[in-house]
């Protein structure tokens, strides 16, 4: 069981004690708020941290010491063709976990993915702010409309699937489950979408680049391409391979 079901049940008992206490002697009614007040506070932070795996697992870390990998959110975008010129130059594998429509815009761009060896993941289909207020059911429509339009463009469905936001709840848990999909997380997050700093970009990558290491960036900002071949020179120079995403985890990256 996932780490909500045993705080739900801890949540549920110690408020069944409190509640038969209020009942059976003196003990103030406010007394069911406090424990109340931390659960729901749980609930919200297991929502937003994605390596607690609150409510679903997902694949944060590989554990080969010598190798690490790029991930590239919430495209085909506007840097996507640079990124994938750079990659091309050095000979490195990366994962994109593309969002549906931009994917239905952008034909040639996913074509380029598959074509030059990179993988391509899920990342729903419109990776609007509402996607975690929808039924189980609706967010499988959105993985499964991305996966057909990957499909109708590379016929290759996606396995992979990365969150957007990096937000999880009890029915994307669902959602996953019944699409038979991966969710994957990260180990490194470069936060490179607010990044005001190439310099300081790169060095939060660099200093804290380890073994195994999923490393979060977008093919939509410019300061991502601005570091990128410093980013891979400076890695390969620490010794580390960069390998896709699949190899790293050890799974399928297509149905």
């Amino acid at each position: 069981m996932r780490p909500f079901y045993y705080v739900s049940i801890v949540f549920l008992l110690v408020m069944f004690v409190l509640a038969f206490m209020v009942w059976q002697t003196d003990v103030s009614i406010w007394w069911l708020l406090p424990p109340f007040i931390v659960y729901i506070h749980l609930l919200v932070l297991g929502a937003i941290y994605i390596r607690w795996n609150f409510y679903l697992k997902s694949f944060h870390k590989g554990t080969n010491s010598k190798w690490i990998a790029l991930t590239f959110d919430d495209g085909p975008n506007g840097e996507t063709a640079a990124i994938l010129d750079i990659l091309g130059v050095h000979k490195v594998p990366a994962a994109f976990f593309s969002i549906g429509k931009n994917a239905v815009a952008n034909p040639k761009l996913v074509k380029r993915w598959h074509e030059e060896g990179h993988l391509i993941g899920n990342h729903s289909f419109h990776h609007g702010f509402h996607f975690d207020w929808q039924s189980a059911e609706r967010m499988c429509e959105e993985l499964q409309q991305t996966n057909e339009a990957i499909y109708a463009i590379v016929g290759v469905r996606p396995k992979l699937f990365r969150p957007p936001y990096g937000v999880t709840n009890p029915n994307l848990a669902r959602a996953i489950k019944q699409t038979g999909m991966h969710s994957i997380g990260w180990s490194i997050r470069s936060f490179d979408t607010t990044a005001k700093s190439a310099p300081q970009l790169l060095a939060r990558i660099l200093d804290n680049l380890q073994g195994g290491d999923i490393i979060l960036l977008h093919d939509s900002m410019p300061v991502t391409k601005e570091i990128l071949t410093e980013l891979i020179q400076k890695a390969q120079q620490k010794g580390f391979t960069f390998v896709r995403v699949d190899k790293m985890l050890g799974l399928d990256a297509y149905a």
